[in-house]
């Protein structure tokens, strides 16, 4: 079994000081708190025509739409090289089961938020619906955390437990820039992502498999492809998407490894192709986006548990984990996909705990998915408490057999 690199647990310890941090700020001076987060930083030089008029560059909207885009181009080069590489793990016929897991636990997820909202929703801004986009995504960093003291380090659960958070991670930010467009045609800007990512691999990644040496190393320097991912990354804004997901149109256009070592593997930090050689130029500078992404969207005030708290709770600790499991049986039962060597039922039910921790995707997507105020710091509640299950079994793991 492959050994994963311990980045993953500097990520994860950056965002939780950075959420104590905020989680201390907020509660006991709550004004200076928010009057640092939402002060303006400096105008944008656009035209409305390309930014919106009302848009405004703060510490929580640098972080979340310019800075979270080194974060999401790690876990989508991850899932990349998972589907596409040889013995990669969503190779072929053995990305059924993850997949279906992970559209089991998106979708249980979504339907017992719409459930329990009809029931429990009493916040005047609430309409039918509001907010079933939040529980879709998943906390890659701390599911894997706690997954290394419930699940033991070398097990392949946790491997699986990595495709599944990255794989909803991902999906939760799509669907929320999807879903609910600003102005539909916008969307026509994701062709200068798609037109500069074309252009990149055309004049330099292609080149990686040429015999000629000047031609190979054209495609070893990673300046045009930064290039391409700054200008891919203004698109992606201009088309109303989240920004995080600025810098993904511009991983296959890259230069990679021959062959798949598995997710965040120590192996990958001897690579050297340009996909690599930028996953470890971002790997200090991702621990210092974390901490900052915990201390601006990490704030919970400890006085504003409501309704949505409720139903985001049930979200993540009952149509998460169930519809994974149903995802899962679906995929053995019905289909016939036998479950992977050293996973057997015993460590799916725990990898269906640990999916119910959501922060990290949930909370990027808080701003959009539910109106401000009293309702989002409600569901940022129930995105912090949706970590304690997890936590309690990690002090007192039973066997892992």
């Amino acid at each position: 079994m492959y050994r994963v690199s311990y980045h993953l647990i500097h990520f994860a310890r950056a965002l939780l000081a950075g959420v104590a941090v905020a989680t201390l700020w907020v509660n006991l001076a709550p004004a200076s708190y928010y009057d640092a987060m939402e002060w303006r930083l400096f105008p944008l030089p656009f035209p409305d025509w390309l930014v919106p008029a009302h848009a405004r560059v703060t510490l929580i909207s640098l972080t979340s739409e310019a800075l979270m885009a080194l974060v999401y181009f790690l876990l989508a080069k991850e899932l990349w090289e998972a589907n596409t590489l040889e013995r990669g793990a969503l190779h072929g016929r053995r990305g059924g089961l993850p997949l279906l897991a992970t559209l089991g636990a998106c979708l249980g997820a979504v339907l017992v938020w719409l459930a329990v909202s009809t029931l429990v929703e009493t916040a005047e801004e609430a309409r039918f619906g509001t907010g079933w986009a939040l529980p879709i995504g998943a906390d890659v960093m701390l599911c894997y955390l706690l997954g290394r003291r419930i699940l033991g380090a070398g097990s392949p659960a946790l491997h699986m437990l990595l495709l599944i958070t990255i794989g909803a991670d991902l999906a939760g930010l799509a669907v929320q820039g999807l879903a609910f467009p600003d102005q539909p045609l916008r969307l026509v800007w994701l062709l200068l992502p798609l037109s500069a990512s074309v252009m990149v691999w055309w004049l330099a990644g292609r080149h990686a498999g040429s015999t000629r040496e000047s031609d190979r190393q054209r495609a070893l320097h990673l300046w045009p492809y930064a290039l391409a991912g700054l200008v891919g990354g203004g698109g992606v804004l201009a088309a109303g998407l989240p920004g995080a997901l600025g810098l993904l149109p511009v991983i296959p256009a890259i230069p990679h490894a021959e062959r798949a070592f598995g997710l965040f593997a120590e192996a990958e930090e001897f690579l050297h192709d340009p996909l690599n050689r930028l996953a470890h130029l971002l790997v200090w500078p991702i621990v210092a986006v974390m901490f900052l992404f915990g201390l601006t969207h990490g704030g919970i005030d400890l006085a504003a548990f409501g309704p949505t708290t409720i139903t985001t709770l049930a979200a993540f600790w009952i149509g998460k984990p169930l519809g994974l499991l149903a995802g899962v049986w679906l995929a053995a039962r019905l289909l016939g996909i036998a479950l992977p060597p050293g996973i057997g039922w015993p460590q799916f039910g725990r990898i269906a705990l640990l999916i119910g921790i959501g922060f990290t995707g949930p909370a990027l997507a808080l701003e959009s998915a539910v109106p401000g105020g009293a309702m989002a710091e409600a569901a940022r509640m129930g995105l912090a408490l949706s970590l304690l299950p997890a936590v309690v079994l990690a002090i007192r793991p039973f066997g892992r057999g």
